[in-house]
């Protein structure tokens, strides 16, 4: 009950942050944002559509092999469950909601808790290395060609989030490495906690990093499977950062932007979200999306682009995702 009552609490949130968002970025320019939704080409609007879905897809495909490694899941509820995870990632700060739904559902199949939670954290290793994976190719394309010169101040939270994700990978490197290490960061972790006065559970904070070390002691033990895994998270990425391509083409522009720029811009605007404390890292998405493809995209195209991009990327997601959770559950 208290789970469901924290649903709705995010959701009601979640509304009004989003009706505040549209009113800021409408208030200014409606008859034009009218104007050039009308004129949008459906067939492009669809294919960003289905590049999203193939996004989620491609993930669930990658969580099925990792489930399937030891244990038995189809591949349509392995992707069913990725839909429902973009429900709860996108109600709760950080993405934190997730992980936890994802160890649940796993069990519903009668695979044991601790499995099911190793199967998440493999799940998210793959995803964190591909991310940074992501961010240094994104990085590296920026360095050569200098895409953009007008966000200066923002590229400097850019570098700011992938060197936190950076870190994060590195940490989940060393935990893999040894039981030894693990504990070491895991005290060094209590001990930083305590300093910065951060309430927390000590012995949940090492049952999640014991969880880590297992989860990369399996993977050591099927790197074919590792390397695919990652290589579907980068797909699954790439997928996810060219919606707004497609987005511009309905407008009849295919000069504006390549596939290069959209890849890049996406990436960055996705590195600046870790830093927003709100579900859906709302406000801060919003203003990197068209700050950074402001370079490309005329001042009276862009609102339009955003409204379309978010609303497949996120909204239409939390909706999809939350729609399937709420017939699972009248289900069972």
């Amino acid at each position: 009950m208290k789970v469901l009552n924290n649903i709705k609490k995010n959701t009601i949130i979640l509304l009004l942050i989003t009706i505040i968002i549209l009113y800021i970025v409408l208030k200014d320019d409606w008859n034009n944002i009218l104007i050039t939704l009308k004129s949008m080409n459906i067939k492009f609007i669809l294919m960003a559509f289905l590049a999203f879905l193939i996004s989620v897809s491609i993930k669930g495909f990658s969580n099925y092999l990792i489930i399937n490694n030891k244990e038995k899941i189809s591949i349509s509820e392995a992707i069913k469950h990725n839909i429902i995870i973009q429900f709860f990632n996108g109600i709760t700060p950080f993405s934190t909601g997730g992980q936890p739904m994802e160890i649940y559902m796993i069990t519903e199949h009668g695979i044991p808790l601790a499995k099911a939670t190793n199967y998440s954290v493999q799940s998210f290793i793959f995803y964190q290395l591909a991310l940074v994976i992501c961010g240094i190719l994104a990085v590296i394309y920026n360095f050569i060609f200098r895409i953009f010169p007008k966000v200066k101040y923002l590229k400097l939270l850019v570098f700011l989030g992938f060197a936190i994700n950076l870190f994060v990978a590195i940490i989940l490197l060393l935990i893999g490495n040894s039981q030894k290490i693990t504990k070491k960061i895991c005290n060094i972790s209590i001990k930083l906690c305590h300093k910065f006065k951060i309430k927390v559970n000590e012995n949940e904070i090492k049952e999640k990093f014991n969880d880590l070390y297992i989860g990369f002691t399996e993977l050591s033990k099927n790197k074919k499977l590792t390397i695919i895994g990652i290589i579907l998270n980068i797909l699954s990425l790439l997928f996810l950062y060219i919606t707004p391509l497609f987005i511009v083409f309905s407008m009849g522009d295919f000069t504006s932007l390549n596939i290069a720029d959209t890849l890049t811009a996406s990436a960055y605007i996705y590195l600046v979200g870790a830093f927003v404390p709100i579900p859906g890292a709302s406000g801060g998405i919003e203003y990197g999306f068209t700050r950074f493809f402001g370079n490309f995209i005329a001042k009276n195209k862009i609102s339009a682009v955003l409204l379309i991009w978010r609303f497949i990327t996120y909204y239409l997601a939390v909706a999809l995702g939350g729609i399937i959770f709420s017939l699972e559950k009248k289900v069972k």
